[in-house]
């Protein structure tokens, strides 16, 4: 059976001759357990080109402790990792194959490449528990000494030993009491993060792309470049939960996708176009792929809420039950070709591509000029285009057109929102002021559009209800009730533009 914690440990480099202190009586420390030995054996597992390694990942098959099996390690904060395990099974080879489960979370990062052994270390660990009132475990604080075996065409061989503190039921403070009581006896935090970075060190870069967001951002380009890694990042890890079918992960993963896509817009001088524009053309095929999904997930949660508020004498004929059906049927459509495109050859290179813009930025010289300057102007380049938007919803001719004018202002007020969130490192509170009217725009006009599809939904949906027989009474109704919540939402939005076209909101952009 698989299950995961979240690991929160530090680790300190000592040398052969370090002598551990004593510590009994630290604060909150009642006694410490007398030393367990064990002696461990572990097998990595990454692609060739240490995809997993790379991004602070790691996954390993290991025994001789009381937790044999799989485990697979998941970055998730400055101060901790997620840790699955996984069961060994029946078998007993010296390289069982990776389970299904743990594929399924590392297949955004490994993608169709081959996924074998990288490694193999040898720990032989004493290790001893904190316990605090009422017998609590608190910590465990391991010695290791390490024998780490770095595979491939050439195998090198490492020695070394590090002390590992590793919380149960204490908290950081403890931590830190007991780095201090290491740290006085000589010990020094670690220089790699795991025990197979530092078997890989030279064949690691000294930072996983993840983390290479620039210090200083000092150039457009750093800006501009450190949002787009955050994002990357972002999509990547919100994959698994994508092909969970965890809540809101499709969700999460479109906006990912439509913030990456929007920045390369917006910023496309400071890139090379050759480059980016294809980029821009597979993430706008991703989110529609994903649109599909979350679009009939949303439609049938907002149609069956609709449901509740009419009274049971007005729901004529199996409504709830048509709604379900149908978009259910489109959601289960719509998620397996989904599942089926994330694991799939075009999805991957646009993972490819996507690392490749984060690891090397194809800048132009534009890059290097600077950031403020660069913001200001690109920002208010799609302030003016949401003007024109605007403008085009208030002398539409027809009904449908200022529909149609609306949604091609949401788009644009979205686009505005995402250039200012790349603002927000150099522009400070104008830039996050002017985030906030931008979503508050957007939040307006998207209820206005949902209510323009959901109408559209119910009046097919009620001609299929006709002709199989049914009652469209109710489907006539909801179908009022969404022109209802309409003008209620173009009321809201009309109040949002009133705040987000004052002057003053846009000074900061001249």
């Amino acid at each position: 059976m698989t299950g995961s914690h979240l690991e929160v440990e530090d680790k300190y480099d000592v040398v052969p001759s370090f002598r551990l202190p004593s510590l009994d009586g630290l604060p909150g420390v009642c006694r410490t357990g007398p030393p367990v030995m064990l002696s461990l054996q572990a097998t990595y597992c990454d692609t060739a080109g240490l995809r997993l390694a790379r991004r602070g990942i790691t996954l390993r098959h290991r025994t001789g402790g009381d937790d044999d099996g799989w485990h697979l390690k998941l970055p998730v904060t400055a101060g901790g990792r997620t840790e699955v395990h996984h069961p060994l099974g029946r078998s007993r080879r010296a390289n069982p194959p990776v389970p299904a489960a743990l594929q399924r979370l590392v297949r955004a990062y490994v993608r169709d490449a081959e996924v074998g052994p990288v490694a193999r270390l040898k720990t032989e660990r004493a290790v001893c528990r904190l316990y605090g009132p009422d017998d609590v475990a608190l910590a465990d604080v391991a010695d290791d000494h390490v024998t780490g075996q770095a595979l491939g065409a050439e195998v090198t061989v490492s020695v070394w030993r590090e002390i590992e503190v590793e919380l149960i039921d204490g908290d950081r403070d403890l931590l830190a009491v007991v780095g201090a009581e290491l740290g006085a006896a000589g010990a020094q935090p670690a220089a790699s993060a795991s025990k197979l970075a530092r078997t890989l060190s030279d064949r690691l870069p000294e930072a996983a792309p993840d983390a290479l967001a620039p210090a200083r951002l000092d150039t457009a380009g750093a800006v501009v470049h450190a949002y787009l890694a955050e994002h990357v990042s972002e999509l990547l890890a919100v994959d698994v939960g994508v092909r969970d079918d965890l809540p809101d992960a499709v969700h999460q993963m479109r906006v990912a996708t439509r913030r990456l896509r929007s920045a390369l817009a917006t910023y496309r001088p400071l890139f090379e176009r050759d480059t980016t524009e294809p980029v821009r053309e597979e993430l706008k095929w991703l989110g529609g792929i994903l649109g599909d999904v979350r679009d009939s997930e949303v439609m049938q949660h907002r149609l069956l809420a609709s449901l509740d508020e009419v009274p049971g004498d007005l729901v004529l004929g199996p409504v709830r039950a048509r709604v379900r059906r149908e978009l259910r049927e489109q959601y289960r459509q719509g998620r397996q070709d989904m599942i089926a495109e994330l694991n799939g050859g075009r999805y991957f290179r646009l993972l490819d591509d996507l690392d490749g813009l984060v690891d090397a930025p194809p800048f132009t010289d534009q890059a290097g000029d600077d950031p403020h300057q660069v913001v200001v102007h690109r920002i208010a380049r799609e302030w003016k285009r949401v003007r024109t938007r605007q403008a085009a919803a208030e002398s539409a001719a027809t009904a449908t057109g200022r529909d149609l004018a609306l949604h091609e202002t949401r788009r644009a007020a979205k686009r505005a929102r995402y250039a200012a969130e790349v603002a927000v490192p150099v522009a400070g509170a104008h830039a996050e002021r002017y985030v906030r009217r931008m979503q508050k725009l957007q939040t307006g006009l998207g209820s206005y559009q949902d209510s323009v599809v959901a109408r559209q939904v119910l009046r097919a949906m009620g001609a299929r209800a006709y002709l199989a027989g049914e009652n469209g009474f109710t489907f006539g109704l909801l179908h009022g009730l969404e022109h209802v919540r309409a003008e209620e939402a173009r009321g809201r939005y009309i109040r949002a533009w009133a705040k987000a076209s004052q002057p003053r909101l846009h000074r900061w952009l001249r």
